[in-house]
């Protein structure tokens, strides 16, 4: 008999259960009675029976219920954390990840495909990456060229393609955060070819995508994330290589084919036109000169005036009227393509809707604005105050004015536009038959209807400072014996002269304002002379300009008014007829007088502001004839060379 044999101890057996990653409170208990069970005598555990002799005894012995925290720790970490006993705190204790050895590996190789699968940052493109882009997209395009041209008649031939074409397209949008790099290389590879060739494309949805892209890379913030003003620099050449190479290629015309082509009842054609309206506008601030070729060659002004007229207001109307506000400025040629497209009616046409009701929101209130700034753009053009005239817009200003809602406002300064310089006169005599004169003032001495008269309130400065402007026109334009030049005088002598009050009153305010000024401007004169150094031209251009920003503007104005209300009658008119005038122009004369000695001035200081005035009105072209006579208006230097010599006579030899 082998003693070795009969006490050696058995081998682990090997069908050994392991603890689940997750096992439940249940299949634990049953773990445990399992091991707690002694073996029952006659059973096959029984070393009588002669079946796994010892085995379940020997395991009860290595592995008792007591010992349990001596277990491998992976097989007994609770819920099986797979970092229970590898995470914990400075005191020692235990806290885990929560996540099972299972789990955590697959939310690694989850994180590894993520990192793996996403796009390189734009920051660290490389000129290689951009080209294999541009090459992918170049192979997309003729690619699917070729699957239509096969195929004309079978979608389902070329509809992989069209999908390939449409990621490659999109996956040009991240070069617009390297533009230095990737613009010069766009316009190099040709590849700015493909991409306007794309724009006559048969799937209106690659068009749009093609719009897309083009917007965003010619947003004017392309490159700001250069911290050095050398590279922000280089930015805006790159962007110029990229503007530069899209205009080679019409651009301009392929967009406008595609604003009627889309349809705007489509979501994604609604976001289609706002993106093709955002290009014209990233060109014209890049370059605004093209403003005028964007006009010219193109039927862009028909396109924006037809869509602002739209009875449904959304943000593809409002960036339309912005874009005819953008067109309009500084623009002669397109003010005057305006008229011919019949676009002073157009614009009176949608803003009669505000007569009576005001803009629903603050996007709707903007495109009210845009619409009267374009008008007023377009007004500094004699030809289109005539068709301003023509279209009864006084009148319509008027009715606007009387309902006191917010494009009020805007019909005042639309007013002072169109009545001013001497091609106004024909407006500024529409403007008193329209009974504008009654509004007009209503608005300038603050009066409220009777339902807003629990809450008053002034004029604002903007509406003052254009109501003064159309006071100016008027008595610069209205003949001197006319009809309606003694209704504007009377209009002085109601209330007790309550409108001269008012003059005085703004007057004021603005000599208060400009004093300030004066002031800074002198100390800075003073410290120049102190630091020996030069007073320049520029220099006194620019406080010139802030003395008129600071009430001088206004000044002048006020006092350009009350020259002509104090100016004596010569003479020269028909007592007969003319009576009301004289006795108006001695009544207002005197109470000004008066009210100027009250506050220790007098004509004299209205002189100094005139020949201020004078002195800086630079010499303009002789003005056209009159309409219907052969005499050409007076200047502004020579009506107010006239106005100083009737204050005070001895003053014209140096006027």
């Amino acid at each position: 008999m082998d003693i070795d044999k009969l006490f050696k101890v058995p081998k682990l057996p090997q069908s050994k259960r392991k603890l689940p990653d997750n096992p439940s409170p249940d299949m634990l208990k049953k773990i445990k009675m399992d091991t707690e069970t002694p073996p029952v005598p006659g059973s096959s555990a029984s070393p009588a029976n002669g079946g796994a002799k010892g085995k379940r005894a020997v395991t009860m012995e290595e592995v008792p219920d007591d010992e349990d925290a001596d277990m491998d720790t992976d097989d007994f970490a609770p819920g099986g954390d797979a970092d229970y006993f590898a995470e914990e705190d400075d005191e020692g204790r235990f806290f885990g990840g929560g996540l099972t050895s299972e789990q955590k590996e697959i939310l690694n190789i989850f994180d590894s495909a993520g990192t793996s699968g996403t796009q390189d940052d734009p920051d660290a493109l490389s000129i290689t990456s951009i080209r294999r882009m541009l090459l992918r997209f170049e192979r997309a395009v003729n690619k699917n060229q070729d699957q239509r041209s096969k195929y004309p008649d079978d979608p389902t031939k070329f509809i992989d393609s069209e999908a390939d074409l449409d990621s490659a397209i999109k996956a040009l949008l991240p070069l617009a955060q390297a533009p230095v790099l990737a613009y010069p290389e766009l316009v190099k590879s040709g590849a700015v070819v493909l991409l306007i060739g794309l724009l006559s494309h048969e799937n209106a949805d690659i068009v749009i995508d093609v719009v897309e892209v083009i917007h965003e890379l010619t947003d004017e913030d392309v490159g700001n994330e250069a911290e050095e003003e050398d590279e922000e620099r280089t930015s805006e050449e790159a962007l110029k290589i990229l503007i530069e190479g899209l205009l080679e290629n019409s651009i301009l015309e392929l967009l406008v084919d595609n604003l009627t082509r889309l349809n705007e009842a489509e979501e994604s054609d609604r976001q289609g036109v706002f993106h093709i309206l955002g290009i014209f506008e990233n060109i014209l601030g890049f370059n605004p000169e093209l403003s005028t070729q964007l006009v010219a060659k193109t039927s862009i002004m028909s396109w924006l005036l037809a869509r602002i007229q739209s009875k449904t207001h959304n943000e593809n109307r409002g960036y339309a009227a912005e874009l005819l506000s953008i067109l309009l400025q500084n623009n002669k040629p397109n003010r005057l393509e305006l008229g011919k497209k019949d676009g002073v009616e157009t614009f009176l046409k949608v803003l009669s809707q505000y007569r009576r009701r005001d803009p629903v929101d603050a996007d709707e209130t903007e495109f009210m604005e845009n619409v009267f700034d374009s008008l007023c753009s377009a007004l500094s053009e004699e030809p289109i105050k005539a068709l301003f005239l023509a279209a009864e817009g006084p009148d319509l200003m008027v009715l606007i004015m009387k309902e006191k809602l917010q494009a009020r406002s805007r019909a005042i300064k639309t007013l002072d536009y169109a009545m001013s310089g001497s091609s106004g006169t024909a407006l500024c005599e529409a403007f008193v038959e329209a009974l504008g004169l009654k509004t007009l003032f209503s608005a300038f001495m603050g009066k409220t209807s009777k339902k807003q008269k629990s809450a008053p309130a002034p004029p604002a400065s903007e509406d003052t400072s254009h109501i003064l402007g159309i006071l100016s026109s008027l008595f610069s334009n209205l003949p001197s014996e006319s009809p309606a030049r003694i209704r504007l005088l009377a209009k002085f002598v109601e209330g007790t002269y309550e409108k001269v009050d008012k003059l005085l009153e703004i007057r004021d305010n603005a000599t208060s304002r400009l004093k300030a000024a004066d002031a800074e401007i002198e100390a800075e004169k003073k410290e120049l002379v102190a630091n020996e150094e030069e007073i320049t031209s520029e220099e006194e251009d620019t406080w010139y300009l802030r003395r008129l920003e600071s009430g001088l503007f206004t000044l002048q104005t006020v006092d350009y008014i009350l020259a002509w209300i104090a100016m004596e009658d010569d003479g020269a008119s028909t007592p007969t007829c003319f009576d009301r005038l004289l006795i108006a122009h001695q009544q207002i004369r005197a109470h000004l007088l008066q009210m100027m000695d009250r506050k220790g001035l007098s004509l004299r200081d209205i002189i100094q502001t005139l020949r201020t005035f004078y002195d800086n009105v630079d010499d303009e072209p002789d003005p056209p004839p009159t309409a219907g006579t052969e005499e050409r208006a007076p200047s502004q230097k020579e009506i107010l060379a006239a106005l100083i010599a009737a204050l005070d006579p001895s003053t014209v030899s140096d006027a």
